[in-house]
């Protein structure tokens, strides 16, 4: 609600309230406002009202008068998956291995100060693996949060690569390295209890993925189900790592090598390719997100 005050005949809309304590307006900003109305407080001034979600990445101005960013999730990109293999008489079929997912927050809460900017980076996804006997996946980004005031609240490492080597068309099998979960790096300290000027209290913040408030963890591994015995045989990719503690399932193996495998979403891994008849390819890994909104804590 807009508030104005008759200046000289003029009224002049005010962008603060302050309240007179002895001789001295400093340090007397007032939060709320109310008035009395048939025998009813009724609050007619908020000084901040808590911004709409956004995912707006790069530079980004804390607003005037916020001093909290409430991010209900937040993850680095998922890792690919790797494609499946078939020889020629080698005694076996190999399956890709799947991409991991990066790690992640939800609903966590950081003070800010009022008018800095925070330089957002979001994780790329993960690019597949395409070399038939020897290779790796393309890693997932980190996605990372810095204040130029208040300095790291984020680094959310991406999922690192699966890999494949050692094999040749005529044999021996390839050896199949798992990918590996998205490391937690550093994080700045986190906000447990306090209440916005508009009457949000934060530990009742739970719609991020992980379902409840202050949430924080690595990324999970892909599944490598490795090589089969005899010529022909069929075997289907790894799964992704899922993101966000299972919450979000990673991609699909692909279940022979006429199907590859799907990509990962939100920041969880591929799925790897499977093999027989044929072999086919592994797909990316989902890329990192942000999910954010300002705020201010009385």
């Amino acid at each position: 609600m807009a508030i104005y005050v008759k200046d000289g005949g003029t009224w002049r809309e005010t962008s603060e309230l302050y309240v007179r304590d002895s001789t001295s307006y400093t340090n007397k900003t007032v939060l709320n406002g109310y008035i009395k109305n048939s025998g009813t407080w009724e609050e007619f001034y908020t000084l901040f009202t808590t911004t709409a979600y956004q995912s707006t990445d790069g530079s980004v101005a804390v607003p005037t008068n916020a001093n909290a960013v409430h991010f209900q999730y937040a993850v680095g990109g998922g890792s690919g998956g790797y494609r499946g293999a078939d020889y020629d008489k080698a005694g076996g079929e190999s399956a890709g291995p799947a991409g991991a997912s990066g790690s992640y927050v939800s609903d966590v809460v950081f003070s800010v100060t009022s008018g800095e900017t925070l330089t957002i980076n979001v994780g790329s996804a993960g690019a597949a693996g395409t070399g038939t006997y020897s290779g790796s996946s393309g890693a997932g980004g980190n996605t990372t949060v810095t204040g130029s005031t208040t300095g790291t609240l984020l680094t959310l490492n991406g999922g690192g690569a699966a890999s494949v080597s050692g094999g040749g068309v005529a044999g021996p099998l390839r050896n199949n390295s798992p990918s590996t979960g998205g490391t937690l790096g550093t994080i700045g300290t986190r906000l447990t209890t306090g209440t916005t000027t508009d009457g949000l209290n934060i530990t009742s913040f739970n719609s991020g993925p992980v379902g409840s408030f202050n949430q924080a963890g690595a990324g999970a591994a892909g599944t490598n189900p490795g090589n089969c015995g005899g010529d022909n045989c069929t075997i289907g990719g790894g799964t992704g790592g899922a993101s966000y503690a299972g919450n979000v399932t990673g991609g699909a193996g692909g279940p022979n090598g006429s199907s590859g495998g799907t990509a990962g979403t939100r920041g969880a891994g591929g799925g790897g390719g499977g093999t027989e008849p044929g072999s086919s390819g592994g797909a990316a890994g989902g890329a990192g997100e942000v999910y954010y909104r300002f705020m201010r804590i009385t």
